[in-house]
């Protein structure tokens, strides 16, 4: 076997389970054996292992023990629990706790390495985010720019080596990809770390009030001004500024961010003195501003000036890669939303995240999370938790195959569900056709009564005034 052999370390204090394991894995995978906690512990510390096989009921430290310390100091470990029928509860309490799965005795081979291979995967993604994590953590901003993408790190290396240049710099991507990231990543990677970082959203002022806010203003340029204000270039001097959703200025701000990025001076509204600022400009939109050049929005010349250094951040339909571990980065963010604090997310579930499109790309995820986590009762996101829309498209584009009893179970129930509510539509409209809309008809007709046809009408938000 050569290095990139995948590591399993097999705890359990019965030798005869402990050689069979070994005799039917070592073939795929080289093994580990430990007889209990403590030897596993050993064997953790001078080995790099991959993935964790214990059962729960060993004398000394305890699976559970175990697992609590693979939390603590080996993180992107994956734990799978093995043990018997009479301890199923046990089991389930120590996924709460951080198992990735539990399998009961005895263990079929084929799906116990289905198993393996499924959580080796999810291993490998949480240690190259971990490993990335690392490389960046010294760097604010770069905390939350979770991503295996090849794209997205192509664009950390970009930003780490121009960060320290002066350029201006231009984001350009849809809204919600997490462009105010990277702009924070550029300050924080650049010479200016220890200045101002200052933002403002173009698009989110009203056109009277925003030269204001960019340039400042004297007391008594207007109605209202009844004090001098610096505007965001006075405060940002030394630092960086990032200009959010630069597509939306006005023609007559763009003629005045041109000569301020030309000339590094500017007046306060009302004013007449000349400032100098020393800033570094990113600006980020989430249009096309070549297209926006051709119907003459935007000032090609402005463009080109921002355009020094130019970053496009995908779509998360283009990362999807990206899905598991921003669903768990979100999941350990928001952990105070659920008493559990472990929440997993079926196979289902995640299956049907991957296939949407994310219109509101990384912000619609992470809300979607953060919905489903406050719902979650059993511990578990389970497609029911997950916005209509996303299980809707998920079952119009994929033909979906359950893979385990659980998500049988579960499909049965909601294809169930769905044939009885369409049967449910189809009574009412055919009802209401042959009745012209008449809901007391309609009762006396069906059978039910008035009440229960106008529940059943608004459960399924039909307009009676259209059979009139």
């Amino acid at each position: 076997m050569d290095i990139t052999t995948p590591t399993i370390l097999i705890v359990d204090n019965e030798e005869r389970e402990r050689k069979i394991l070994s005799m039917e894995l070592s073939d795929k995978y080289k093994v580990l054996l430990a007889q209990n906690g403590k030897e596993a512990v050993n064997l953790l510390n001078k080995n790099k292992v991959h993935l964790v096989l214990t059962d729960l009921k060993m004398p000394g430290m305890s699976g559970i023990e175990l697992l609590e310390h693979i939390q603590k100091h080996h993180k992107s470990i994956p734990v799978i629990i093995v043990t018997a029928f009479g301890s199923v509860e046990n089991a389930v309490e120590a996924m709460k706790l951080g198992a990735l799965d539990y399998m009961l005795k005895p263990l079929k081979i084929d799906e116990l390495e289905a198993l393996i291979e499924k959580s080796l995967n999810f291993g490998r993604l949480l240690d190259e985010n971990i490993r990335l994590k690392e490389q960046l953590k010294k760097y604010e901003g770069f905390n939350e720019i979770i991503s295996i993408n090849p794209k997205i790190k192509e664009l950390l290396d970009t930003i780490t080596h121009v960060a320290k240049t002066p350029a201006t710099i231009l984001i350009e991507g849809e809204s919600g990809t997490g462009k105010q990231l990277f702009a924070q990543a550029v300050h924080y990677l650049s010479d200016r770390a220890d200045q101002p970082f200052v933002e403002i959203n173009c698009g989110a002022i009203p056109h009277d009030l925003l030269e204001s806010e960019l340039f400042g203003h004297e007391k008594g340029a207007f109605t209202g001004a009844v004090n001098m204000k610096k505007g965001k270039f006075e405060l940002a001097d030394g630092g960086t500024l990032f200009l959010d959703e630069i597509g939306e200025l006005s023609m007559d701000l763009q003629v005045k961010l041109l000569h301020v990025v030309e000339s590094q001076k500017f007046t306060r509204v009302g004013g007449t003195i000349y400032l100098k600022t020393d800033v570094r400009i990113v600006a980020a939109t989430n249009r096309s501003l070549i297209e926006e050049i051709q119907k003459n929005n935007f000032r090609q010349d402005l463009y080109y000036r921002l355009k020094v250094v130019y970053l496009h951040i995908p779509a998360l339909r283009e990362r999807t890669e990206d899905i598991p571990i921003l669903v768990n980065h979100f999941l350990e963010k928001h952990k105070d939303l659920n008493a559990i604090k472990q929440l997993k997310v079926s196979d289902r579930a995640f299956d049907m995240l991957k296939s949407y499109k994310w219109p509101g790309n990384i912000r619609e995820l992470e809300n979607v999370v953060q919905q489903a986590m406050i719902l979650a009762r059993d511990g578990i996101i389970k497609p029911e938790l997950l916005p209509t829309e996303i299980v809707d498209s998920y079952e119009i584009n994929a033909e979906y195959i359950p893979l385990t009893k659980i998500d049988l179970q579960e499909y049965k129930k909601k294809q169930t569900e769905n044939i009885l509510e369409n049967i449910e539509y189809k009574f009412l409209i055919s009802l209401l056709e042959s009745t012209s809309g008449n809901i007391t008809k309609a009762a006396e007709k069906s059978g039910y009564d008035r009440r229960q046809i106008q529940n059943l009408l608004k459960k399924h938000n039909i307009d009676v005034d259209k059979f009139r």
